[in-house]
């Protein structure tokens, strides 16, 4: 299993921040895309650093055409000697529409021609071969020498896409290397629903769950002692809260027979009351949801849970000394199943 950790998009720090995290042993370092653009810590962080894995986690694809996105990834990709794994995601429809004045199709849909756009892009450049992508959403035809990128001495960029519903985790076994999973999951979710979804895209291409990275960074309730572990359980309760009042995160909860708790989130959050929301997450609801206990205990449920199936993960303890979280980190990543 990798391990990644979250790395500061304050670029005057990305530098000391990458060689530290990279010597206490961390697989990768992964910056979303929220306030700021993640493809430039992580330019930095490739220039100091020298086996760590570049994630975007997420970056947006429907804000860039495919041919934008292409040229940022391929030149970071290159820059870091094939260290990039460029996680996309579709973020919603208000988003692209009124934010990034984009266009919004259907979104599974949109997203599997945007990836397969991507893949024609990237064969033409590493291939040779003929740009000559049309699909409904978008065109690429066009590609003079002139354009060509000359430093494709390293393999193309992989590509893991976000996905929670079935219709978008199938795109992402059919089109992508590999897949992150929001947070807002369970276990129950993801053996039930998430991978029989893969499974299935997968099979149109005869691969296995082998040859695919599942990306699951799990809500995370610890500390260095019992009152740092409390307040993690209030902050783990409204995160819990928030997704939970989101139609698109309801599946998680009908899954294990919750499925009216979201209406209620739902009009709660609405009304601003994030107490009263907080306040409906039971102890149960808690405890499946996200993972919580002492750092020990923390790793040692995430390895009963998902140490069989998830390639990939996030693990940090801000209250932890650089020399605990290393040893965490190599507890974490010791005698796992997949990845």
């Amino acid at each position: 299993m990798k391990v990644d950790a979250a790395l500061t998009t304050n670029l005057g720090r990305v530098a000391e921040e990458v060689r530290r995290l990279e010597a206490m042993g961390y697989d990768g370092v992964r910056v979303p895309e929220l306030n700021h653009d993640p493809f430039l810590p992580l330019t930095i962080a490739a220039e100091h650093s020298a086996r760590a894995e570049l994630v975007t986690s997420v970056a947006v694809a429907f804000s860039r055409s495919p041919m934008t996105l292409a040229i940022t990834a391929h030149d970071l990709n290159a820059f870091s000697e094939g260290r990039l794994v460029l996680g996309l995601g579709s973020q919603v429809k208000p988003h692209i529409e009124r934010r990034f004045s984009m266009p919004w199709h259907k979104a599974a849909a949109q997203m599997r021609e945007y990836i397969a756009a991507l893949h024609a892009i990237f064969d033409c450049w590493y291939e040779g071969d003929r740009l000559d992508f049309v699909g409904e959403y978008y065109q690429h035809t066009l590609m003079p020498s002139t354009f060509m990128p000359e430093n494709t001495d390293f393999e193309r960029p992989r590509i893991n896409l976000s996905a929670t519903g079935p219709l978008m985790t199938q795109v992402a076994a059919e089109v992508a290397d590999g897949m992150i999973m929001h947070p807002f999951s369970s276990e129950k979710f993801i053996r039930e629903v998430t991978l029989p979804a893969i499974e299935k895209g997968l099979a149109t291409d005869d691969q296995t769950l082998d040859d695919f990275e599942l990306d699951y960074a799990p809500i995370i309730a610890t500390g260095a002692d019992d009152e740092a572990i409390e307040k993690a359980i209030a902050v783990a309760r409204d995160r819990i809260a928030f997704y939970g009042s989101t139609e698109a995160y309801r599946p998680v909860l009908e899954v294990h027979g919750w499925g009216e708790l979201q209406t209620e989130l739902n009009m709660l959050n609405k009304r601003r009351q994030s107490a009263e929301m907080a306040a409906l997450i039971s102890d149960e609801i808690l405890h499946t949801i996200a993972i919580v206990g002492t750092p020990g205990e923390v790793i040692k449920q995430m390895k009963q849970r998902f140490g069989d199936v998830i390639g990939r993960t996030g693990f940090y303890v801000p209250s932890l000394s650089d020399e605990e979280n290393a040893a965490l980190i190599s507890e974490l990543k010791a005698d796992t199943g997949a990845g």
